[in-house]
């Protein structure tokens, strides 16, 4: 089948997928993304230096410091800092950039843990990433669902890619749709603009052509009847996909879907993935 054969619509459906997997690709290969880790240091109350950032670092009660020697500094909200700096309490899944020469200094709070994870645009993984390969999107795995919210946001409480580490989210409801058939749900949290959601989810692919421990799927607000569009094709790896220094939330039990979703992202070649098809 050639181009020319390819019904209209679905050139366009394509086209704007491609235009989403080249941006989603454009985020994990950019030099300071989370291919560029080079370390994830745990911060207790023993001042440690790490080889891989400048200064001495520790967290305590109130908050997180670093002590920079002489000759070393830190670029924090596009001001230079040296001796002692102290970034305080950071919030729950909050981080804040210190640039350092052609680095990013990540110092940030992941299931109640002070952490710093340097970046450098250099790191083999990053500069050895060719892309992530994916199924062909197909319309078939788009569908319309109905955002049901709860009565009050619930306290949920999933794992973690890093073992012991544990996140707490306050789920606003749940996705109700089907698909090939069978009726689903999916639990959803919070997602990165307002009134927007995320599911976390495995299928029954997780673990054989895609990354076993979750996908991703953001979607926009739902319209005021509750309706919501889920485009599997858009099913996202998480950066605990490619990289151990990532601590990426693992889906609630409910998000276990018992079906195949042979769409969106596989598992990455970094992870001994397939190719594309």
């Amino acid at each position: 089948m050639t181009v020319q054969d390819i019904p209209a619509d679905l050139q366009a459906f394509t086209h704007d997928w491609q235009e989403w997997h080249s941006g989603q690709e454009a985020r994990i290969g950019d030099p300071h993304g989370f291919l560029a880790i080079t370390d994830l240091h745990w911060l207790s109350d023993r001042p440690e230096r790490f080889p891989d950032a400048p200064g001495v670092w520790s967290t305590e009660a109130d908050g997180i410091t670093v002590v920079l020697d002489d000759g070393e500094e830190l670029i924090v909200d596009g001001t230079a800092v040296r001796g002692e700096h102290r970034f305080g309490v950071l919030p729950e899944r909050a981080s804040v950039s210190a640039v350092s020469g052609d680095a990013v200094i990540e110092v940030a709070k992941r299931g109640g843990h002070d952490i710093v994870r340097p970046r450098h645009p250099d790191n083999p993984l990053r500069t050895a990433f060719t892309g992530t390969p994916a199924y062909t999107p197909h319309p078939r795995w788009a569908v319309t669902g109905r955002y049901v919210a709860f009565d009050e946001p619930r306290p949920t409480t999933v794992g973690a890619a890093v073992e012991g580490l544990e996140h707490v989210y306050d789920a606003p409801g749940r996705i109700e749709f089907e698909l090939d058939g069978q009726a689903l749900a999916l639990t959803a949290f919070p997602g990165h603009g307002p009134g927007g959601l995320i599911v976390l989810f495995t299928d029954a692919t997780s673990g054989v052509t895609t990354y076993a421990a979750n996908r991703v799927l953001s979607l926009n607000p739902p319209a005021p009847d509750g309706t919501i569009e889920l485009d599997f094709n858009r099913a996202a790896n998480l950066p605990c996909a490619y990289t151990d220094l990532a601590t990426c939330p693992l889906p609630p039990a409910e998000n276990r879907l018992p079906l195949p979703v042979e769409a969106g992202e596989k598992i990455p070649y970094e992870r001994g993935g397939p190719s594309a098809s």
